[in-house]
């Protein structure tokens, strides 16, 4: 069993780059079916940050507000990794850190933008150790 990645990417699609390439199950919450949905089992989340210092600017994209609303999902959320981009500067990786914060679940990874080659190749070696953790869950 792989466990799946629910990201949101905006219109520049880092994000999305990003998860496409970890080569597993991804799943775009930009999609209003798949933010609809309940994973099966446990999940990740991969989230950018959107706050810059403004006050008023909400860090957490309104996509991942409200996929996390239902109460199964959060319990079945295992960790979350999260995309920033370090000039905002004390509100790098604002999102993450907010959602990890509110559910008591980890931050596994975080990278900058659309993240290295070697970002990309940590994060596969993280979620393979959760693949192996969690190979006997189900639902």
């Amino acid at each position: 069993m792989q466990v799946p990645v629910y990201y949101f990417s905006s219109g520049s699609g880092m994000v999305k780059l990003f998860a496409t390439r970890l080569g597993r199950p991804v799943f775009d919450l930009g999609n209003r079916h798949v933010r609809r949905s309940v994973p099966e089992g446990p999940w990740v989340l991969l989230t950018p940050s959107y706050k810059t210092g403004n006050p008023d600017n909400d860090a957490l994209p309104e996509p991942v507000r409200r996929f996390l609303r239902h109460p199964l999902t959060r319990r079945r959320l295992v960790g979350i990794m999260g995309s920033g981009n370090r000039n905002f500067g004390a509100h790098y990786q604002a999102a993450a850190r907010q959602i990890a914060r509110a559910s008591g679940r980890p931050i596994l990874f975080e990278f900058e933008l659309q993240g290295t080659p070697w970002d990309l190749e940590r994060a596969r070696e993280i979620l393979a150790e959760l693949d192996a953790r969690y190979s006997h869950v189900e639902g």
